[in-house]
């Protein structure tokens, strides 16, 4: 896939309609594209929403600047909105839509027989289709993809290069899958026979609902038996291990390097910071937040706010560095 520069241009009044938002200054100047407060020229919109930028936004050269309100920017052109992060996803979509390279089905590509192919998929050189496997429509897959035999993937996804997804797995409508994820290697399940381990066949599956997006080198094991699911619209970082017949809900949030046990569930809408450890077994109940570098052993509640190694409520956590960092200076004196 590739983004197009300067794939449109607007004028502030089209654009303030878009996002809606208020407009303060000129309705009819033009803008080509978005970058950032520092690097943005005249036919640029950027965003200000983190006061300690406030200088670079008044130093910037936008041609306008998305805002919550107009303090101390005032004599730019500004276009008011309730969150100006929302407010500049929104334009690189309208201005870098995702554009295909290719389309159709490369000669250099595998595709079996048997396998199902819906109009519109673009199937770039050196890709492996396997047997019964079928997907969707304007679905995109890159080079050097392997999909193993019954396989389902919806319709407008986005595939990168070097994905491995196995047999008997599915994938939701308009995911998007980078660079090395593995999707349904066996879980690490193993017997001690008194003498050496003795491998657990996973016979399950991986559900990826729709409206997921799996960053770089995550991996996402399949179920022992069962499945191991993934929710609707949830967005995984890069570098994340998802182990067996764990199930996570809708709209969840999980950063880079967290490594969830097998058999745990994590309900809606929870956020798991970066290098978050969770052991198996257990249930994350909606609404929870986990703070990076966190250590979760036991069940959490409804709208929880926890961090440390073991979780504490996260205000209890904040107070016990304090104390030992207040310990640590006694030793010093």
């Amino acid at each position: 896939m590739t983004k197009p520069t300067q794939q449109n241009e607007k004028t502030l009044k089209e654009i303030a309609e878009l996002v809606k938002g208020t407009l303060e200054g000129d309705p009819q100047k033009i803008i080509k594209g978005v970058n950032s407060l520092e690097a943005a020229t005249p036919d640029e919109i950027s965003f200000f929403s983190n006061p300690r930028y406030l200088e670079k936004a008044k130093n910037s050269k936008a041609g306008a600047i998305l805002v919550r309100d107009k303090s101390g920017l005032e004599g730019k052109n500004l276009i008011i909105v309730e969150d100006p992060y929302l407010a500049i996803c929104i334009l690189l979509d309208e201005f870098y839509p995702l554009t295909k390279r290719f389309e159709g089905i490369s000669s250099l590509a595998f595709v079996h027989p048997y396998a199902s192919i819906g109009e519109g998929v673009s199937i770039l050189p050196f890709s492996y289709i396997g047997k019964n496997t079928k997907i969707g429509e304007n679905t995109f897959i890159a080079s050097h993809v392997y999909i193993g035999d019954e396989v389902e993937i919806g319709k407008e996804c986005v595939i990168y290069p070097m994905v491995s997804i196995y047999s008997n797995c599915s994938i939701g409508d308009r995911c998007i899958i980078h660079s090395g994820v593995v999707i349904g290697s066996d879980g690490f399940g193993f017997a001690w026979d008194k003498n050496r381990y003795r491998k657990l066949n996973h016979i399950g599956k991986v559900v990826i609902e729709e409206d997921v997006e799996i960053g770089s080198n995550t991996t996402i094991d399949r179920a022992t038996f069962g499945e191991t699911r993934i929710g609707k619209g949830t967005k995984i970082d890069n570098l994340v291990q998802i182990g067996h017949n764990v199930k996570i809900g809708k709209n969840c949030a999980i950063v880079a390097q967290v490594g969830i046990s097998g058999s745990t569930e994590i309900g809606n809408n929870v956020i798991i910071g970066g290098q978050v450890g969770i052991v198996g077994h257990i249930k994350i109940e909606d609404d929870v937040k986990i703070g990076a570098k966190s250590g979760v052993h036991r069940d959490l509640k409804r709208g929880e706010i926890v961090s440390g190694i073991p979780v504490l409520p996260h205000k209890e956590w904040l107070k016990l560095n304090l104390i030992f960092q207040r310990l640590l200076m006694k030793d010093k004196w």
